[in-house]
């Protein structure tokens, strides 16, 4: 059994492993010199499950009450069986080193991981507005001025972490949660990529609609697709649908690579501004694509000419939707869907798999006090 010393060191030097692997000696270097208090190792036997609040491909979503303080927190929670048999561990390795590393108004932020045989969590902050996709859907689409009041939130946290050569890949409406403010938070970095600097990526990774014509034609991306997926999404945000859209995805791919996105529909008007700036950020070229200069050229668009940057980023402009929560642990706003899920399965440990026999060193995270 080793002592509180003993635990201390261990999860420092797990964490500084960690890093390593990714090639950030600047961090490693922070941590040594810097390193976070340590309270005592978390499980997942700290926390009350309250409801489902989320699924995804590789996991499930639970909001939960800490036992200690009474805090509500939103627990990501993902099987070690699954995500090994998908071969995603690098990647969950790679979202947790990006969350422990963030610290941005419009991303959210990661409060603990931690472990266990079976699976590996996330306790993340929980958002009580839901996703965005959700509001979306309920108003079926944005007003040109709603449209830029999230834009701006998603431009400042690419912007963010373009910063630290980190693209984020995976842009949509169900990747973006509301807080109680009614502002946004970037969820989800399972896709992203680190340390890419002046690199290029050759994967195919996203979701179909949003994927840009470079990352299709495999010829290498960067941070371009960023923007591009931001120009899906203003679209998206404007009409209710995509500028791609089939079901066949041979024929959705030739759309995206060879096709002008759609005219928006009549009943929709918009100004000059807001066209040109879809039109620039849905350009197929990546290096005449607006914001390929930086995140500052998207910013000078006038479609932005009248944001104040600041004020969005200290949350002192009104919110268009400000979700209406009676306590913390509402969830009136979340897609019932996922809060009528069981889960009483989660609650009993689930079912028994085998242990993993991946190393998962360096994994536990506790945000420093």
């Amino acid at each position: 059994m080793m002592n509180h010393q003993q635990q201390y060191e261990q999860y420092h030097y797990d964490e500084r492993d960690m890093y390593l692997e990714d090639n950030t000696p600047e961090i490693v270097k922070q941590m040594i010199q810097n390193p976070p208090k340590y309270n005592q190792k978390i499980s997942i036997e700290d926390f009350n499950l309250v409801k489902v609040i989320g699924k995804g491909s590789y996991a499930k979503v639970v909001l939960v009450k800490k036992k200690e303080d009474g805090k509500v927190y939103a627990i990501k929670i993902l099987k070690k069986s699954y995500i090994e048999q998908k071969k995603q561990v690098e990647h969950i390795k790679t979202e947790r080193n990006i969350l422990v590393d963030a610290d941005h108004p419009f991303i959210i932020k990661l409060h603990y991981s931690f472990q266990n045989e079976r699976k590996l969590f996330f306790v993340l902050d929980y958002c009580q507005g839901g996703e965005l996709f959700n509001l979306l859907c309920r108003k079926r689409r944005f007003s040109e001025q709603d449209t830029k009041f999230y834009c701006t939130q998603i431009v400042l946290a690419l912007e963010y972490l373009h910063q630290k050569d980190i693209i984020y890949r995976d842009l949509k409406p169900e990747n973006v949660l509301i807080d109680r403010q009614g502002y946004l938070k970037i969820t989800d970095f399972g896709l992203s990529k680190r340390n890419i600097k002046d690199q290029k990526n050759q994967s195919i990774c996203g979701t179909p609609e949003y994927l840009a014509p470079e990352v299709l034609a495999k010829v290498g991306h960067g941070k371009p697709v960023d923007w591009w997926t931001l120009g899906c999404l203003m679209y998206e945000f404007l009409t209710g649908f995509p500028p791609f859209y089939t079901e066949d995805r041979k024929s959705l791919f030739e759309l995206i690579k060879n096709n002008p996105y759609p005219e928006l529909p009549k009943e929709i008007v918009i100004s000059q501004q807001c066209k040109d700036i879809i039109t620039k950020l849905l350009e197929k070229d990546p290096n005449q694509r607006l914001g390929h200069l930086g995140a500052q050229e998207v910013k000078q668009h006038p479609f932005f000419m009248d944001v104040n940057w600041q004020a969005i980023i200290r949350k002192e402009v009104k919110a268009p939707f400000i979700p209406k929560v009676k306590n913390e642990e509402d969830t009136s706003n979340i897609d019932p869907e996922f809060t009528q899920m069981d889960i009483s399965s989660l609650q009993n440990g689930g079912t028994l798999t085998e242990p993993s026999n991946i190393n998962y060193h360096g994994f536990s995270y506790q945000k420093p006090l």
